[in-house]
């Protein structure tokens, strides 16, 4: 490896008053809530717009309202290398699940700055909108709308909390929804070098292996039942025998029971695969000690890095309430799944980032991610894509996020060889 590119140092002090700032201006309760094309988002969105300036970079917002932050390269030609992540949050959130990849993004390349580095291409830090699902029951808003490829219903679907729509709320944080509508991009494939984004494990295994940065080999899809049902029959829990009853609680157990035992089985052999179920509830207007449940609202969520997986856990879901109904004598109503594809990582960017890890000493092992994230569509659009997760405690999507501070230092000084290097020449 070139000495020149490990020489760049990030900011590491601005990384601190941006996550210190972050936490501050978005902090409700003990959570974050960093509301997609909200307050709280856009309050993140003109924290690093505020330090971008400073820094000199060119700042531009397009159609969708993200944010762009660039250092201009030699050849202004050339396709960019972005470098970037989410800055919304689910409600009551951690501050770093998004943010670690824009902050990281800023922190590098205020490294190159200072180092008097001018890349051979521009180098663009990207704040995304809208990649959690909690608020318009879409992933990867942002990213979508870039390429032109946010499906146009999507801007009309009401937000979670108040039931504005998509559209509304794009417009109030500076965008042109109607040109989203219409499919009018700003990133294109060919346009795009590279894509980097650094992100929070969220889940226990850099923890748990005592290693602080993961090497992300690819990126889980999901199949998901958002809005299912059972329906069955309310009655009294004391009067109806068990031959009458339509009991859509032990219908809907049946059902999360057996697909749970073929989670188990499929991990027997070999196959990557998550189920859960992430909602799972009754009526409360109608519910109550002495009755029996006459319906059931409830999700199911297969993840996995193969689509073979999860399309034949979808078929076993809709043929297992096939089954089930008329043991229970209920109803199943499980609608159409939500998708999001599976991912796989460019593995020549992967090997680089380990070389860059290695002269650096810092110690990294390969992983997949259970969880979505937005490199997944540029992946899966032929871009050349790499993940470097960061060991964080307590998981994700909650208060307790714990990420130290050394080990986001360690692998912002992986992103920025990693960027000094591949922008040489």
């Amino acid at each position: 490896m070139p000495e020149s590119a490990v020489r760049p140092q990030p900011d590491i002090a601005l990384a601190r008053r941006l996550f210190d700032a972050l936490a501050m201006r978005t902090r409700s309760g003990r959570g974050i809530v960093r509301d997609s094309y909200g307050p709280g988002e856009q309050a993140a969105h003109d924290i690093a717009g505020t330090a971008a300036a400073d820094l000199g970079l060119e700042i531009a917002r397009y159609a969708a309202a993200n944010l762009y932050m660039t250092l201009p390269g030699r050849d202004r030609t050339a396709p960019a290398l972005i470098v970037g992540s989410h800055l919304d949050s689910v409600p009551q959130g951690g501050n770093y699940d998004g943010a670690a990849g824009v902050v990281a993004g800023l922190s590098a390349v205020a490294g190159l700055r200072q180092a008097g580095i001018v890349p051979a291409c521009d180098v663009t830090v990207m704040a995304i909108r809208a990649e959690e699902a909690a608020w318009f029951d879409a992933s990867y808003i942002g990213t979508h709308a870039a390429f032109g490829l946010l499906a146009p219903e999507v801007l009309d679907v009401p937000r979670s909390d108040n039931g504005r729509t998509l559209a509304e709320h794009m417009t109030e944080a500076g965008g042109d929804a109607a040109a989203v509508r219409r499919g009018i991009a700003h990133l294109s494939r060919e346009r795009v070098r590279g894509f980097v984004e650094l992100h929070i494990e969220q889940g226990p295994v850099l923890v748990g292996g005592g290693v602080p940065l993961g090497l992300v080999t690819g990126i889980r899809g999901c199949r998901r039942f958002r809005n299912a049902r059972c329906h069955g029959a309310y009655a009294h829990s004391g009067a109806e025998p068990r031959a009458f009853r339509r009991d859509a609680v032990a219908a809907t157990v049946a059902l999360v029971h057996q697909l749970n035992e073929d989670w188990v089985r499929r991990e027997a052999a070999g196959d990557d695969l998550t189920f859960t179920t992430g909602e799972f509830f009754t009526d409360r207007a109608l519910h109550g000690p002495s009755k029996i449940a006459g319906e059931t609202r409830f999700v199911l969520d297969f993840r996995s890095i193969s689509d073979d997986v999860m399309l034949r856990m979808r078929d076993r879901a809709i043929a297992l309430a096939r089954e089930i109904e008329p043991r229970f004598r209920v109803r199943f109503e499980l609608g159409t799944p939500i998708y999001s594809a599976p991912a796989l990582l460019d593995p020549g960017v992967r090997a680089r980032m380990k070389d860059h890890a290695a002269a650096l000493g810092i110690p990294t092992i390969e992983m997949a991610s259970g969880a979505g994230h937005d490199a997944s569509v540029f992946a899966n659009l032929g871009i050349p894509s790499a993940m470097l997760f960061i060991r964080n405690a307590h998981g994700s999507h909650n208060p307790d996020e714990a990420m130290d501070i050394d080990d986001f230092a360690a692998a912002v000084r992986v992103l920025t060889s990693y960027l000094a290097a591949e922008t040489a020449s």
